[in-house]
C-alpha cells in the first residue's frame, strides 16, 4: 500500500518462523506472487461457494463485505471489548446503510480510504454516499444523472469523477486470481510433532508443545 509504513523489522523477521510453525501443524499456506491476500481470499471464497461450501472469511477489514453472499460470510473478531460479529447479507446492508451487497464497492469508491490509498469523492462521507446509492444504485448511474444535482454537491461529484471510478476499481477485490481451490488439501490433519518440537525448542515455546 502506497501510504503504509514499511513492515516493522520484528514482524518481517518473525514471518519465516510463523511459516515453519504452520508447516509443523500442517496448516496450509495459500499465497500467490503478485496478488494481495484479499484477492486470494476472494478467489478461493468464490470457488468454495461454487463447490457448495459455506465459507467464513475471518477478517476485520470492511472491504470483504463485498464478497458476502448467502453462503459466504464475514467473521469479524472482537476487539476493544466488542464481541465477535458474523456479517451476512442483511448485516452488510445494515452496516453500510445500502440496499444490496453489490453497492459495497460503490460505497467504498465514494467514501475512499486513506490507508489503502483510495481517494474517493472529496467531501462525500458515509451518510451522503448511502443516500445517493439508495437513490441511484451505483457510481455509474450517479454520473449518468449528474443533471439532477446542483450546488456544492454537484461540484464535488464532477471534480472527483476520475477519482470516483478509479477508487471503485481499487476497492474491488479480485475473484479470478490464478489460484485453484484444492479442498482435499485443506482437511484437518495431525501436526508433525518432530518438526513442531524442533521449532518450539528453538523459540522456547514450551507451552505450545506441551
Amino acid at each position: 500500500k502506497a501510504n503504509r509504513d514499511a513492515m516493522p523489522e520484528g514482524i518481517s523477521a518473525a514471518i519465516p518462523y510463523i511459516k515453519t510453525i504452520l508447516n509443523a501443524f500442517q496448516i496450509p499456506i495459500l499465497s500467490l506472487e503478485g496478488f494481495e491476500a484479499d484477492d486470494v481470499i476472494g478467489t478461493l471464497a468464490k470457488q468454495a461457494e461454487i463447490e457448495g461450501f459455506q465459507t467464513y472469511m475471518m477478517t476485520p477489514d470492511k472491504d470483504f463485505a463485498q464478497l458476502v453472499t448467502k453462503n459466504t460470510f464475514m467473521y469479524r473478531p472482537g476487539s476493544r471489548g466488542n464481541p465477535n460479529e458474523i456479517w451476512d447479507i442483511n448485516k452488510v446492508c445494515e452496516k453500510f446503510d445500502i440496499n444490496n451487497v453489490h453497492q459495497v464497492v460503490d460505497f467504498l469508491g465514494m467514501v475512499g480510504d486513506a490507508v489503502d490509498n483510495i481517494p474517493g469523492i472529496a467531501g462525500v462521507g458515509p451518510k451522503t454516499a448511502s443516500k445517493l446509492l439508495k437513490q441511484y444504485s451505483s457510481i455509474e448511474k450517479i454520473y449518468d444523472s449528474i443533471d439532477d444535482f446542483e450546488g456544492k454537491l454537484k461540484e464535488k461529484i464532477l471534480n472527483s469523477r476520475d477519482n470516483a471510478f478509479l477508487s471503485k476499481k481499487l476497492a474491488t477485490i479480485i475473484i479470478d486470481a490464478p489460484i485453484k481451490l484444492e479442498s482435499s488439501d485443506l482437511k484437518l490433519s495431525e501436526p508433525n510433532l518432530t518438526k513442531l518440537k524442533k521449532v518450539c525448542q528453538e523459540l522456547e515455546f514450551s507451552r505450545i508443545y506441551d
